[in-house]
């Protein structure tokens, strides 16, 4: 099987270059060039074998909800010259993540579970349940913390230390709930629910910009609609659709990441598996039939795209 596993490419104008642990970054004057690879990550490690078809689902989902957004905010996005790559605007980003939930789900569950009510500043009622739908779409800012970890954030302590000023995460909590808006109705047009996603921005010649991936199954929790409500009645678990169910094996096969833990081994045939429950998410958000890229040669095909669109 083939898959994309590394990219060390050298471009005209090439001022940097940048391997997270599942993107490249090529940074070309004032635009950014992203390489989506099909290595995968969970619990903060790259796994040993990469996921054909991976990369090109996770840029052709978010270059999906970027285009179907640019009426509401500007985004750094200006084309997709391949079916791994996008490439945009270089922007200078904030330190500040906007995380909006729908849903009582993931982190605000488990911080409610606790006792607490508050949650970056926003108070929840009692009597909730998990997975509930909350009375309105709550936003729970994190930022990165000295030693790098996310931390959850409020609105009044982002002001008061001057990641953003007030008039601009003003226009970003406004900006928020309108993407989260139009995610929620184009899933519901899918038959899905948009439980909870985040987004980054990033200023572009003194404009506010949204940035990174949005809505993909990789930064966003999506539920099936059908079942929700009788699901939640009888207190039983929400059909989902996400990459929990790669690492739900990881954790049936004793793996979460600790140390003196092995990952286990990934056969041609869990990795086939994993790659067609990725286009299955594909499909299952967008509505399109995924179209297979070709593999042959595939790095030389990424670097001529990339240099005719460049």
């Amino acid at each position: 099987m083939r898959a994309i596993t590394d990219t060390h490419f050298r471009f005209p104008g090439q001022d940097a270059y940048y391997k997270g642990k599942v993107r490249e970054v090529y940074s070309i004057g004032d635009k950014l060039v992203m390489i989506a690879s099909d290595r995968i990550s969970a619990f903060d490690v790259i796994l040993p074998e990469p996921i054909p078809y991976k990369g090109q689902v996770l840029n052709q989902i978010a270059a999906k909800f970027l285009k179907a957004t640019e009426d509401i905010c500007p985004n750094w996005l200006i084309s997709t010259p391949d079916p791994n790559v996008a490439i945009g605007k270089k922007c200078e980003a904030l330190r500040v993540e906007m995380v909006i939930r729908g849903y009582l789900a993931g982190h605000a569950w488990r911080t409610y579970q606790s006792g607490l009510r508050t949650l970056c500043g926003v108070t929840l009622p009692e009597g909730l349940k998990e997975n509930d739908k909350l009375p309105e779409p709550i936003i729970t800012p994190s930022t990165k913390a000295e030693e790098g970890h996310d931390e959850d954030i409020s609105r009044e302590e982002i002001i008061a230390r001057g990641l953003v000023d007030e008039a601009t995460y003003s226009k970003m909590e406004a900006y928020t709930k309108a993407l989260f808006q139009r995610g929620s109705e184009m899933a519901a047009e899918r038959g899905l629910i948009l439980v909870d996603t985040k987004y980054e921005f990033g200023m572009y010649h003194g404009e506010l910009t949204l940035i990174d991936e949005i809505h993909t199954p990789d930064s966003s929790r999506y539920f099936y609609a059908e079942g929700y409500a009788e699901n939640q009645a009888a207190g039983k678990a929400q059909k989902h659709l996400s990459k929990e169910f790669v690492r739900e094996w990881l954790i049936a096969n004793n793996f979460m990441g600790k140390e003196g833990q092995q990952v286990p081994e990934m056969t041609e045939e869990i990795v086939l598996s994993i790659s067609n429950r990725y286009i299955e998410l594909y499909e299952m958000v967008t509505g399109e039939g995924f179209q297979k890229r070709s593999y042959e040669n595939v790095l030389q095909q990424i670097e001529a795209n990339i240099i005719a669109a460049l």
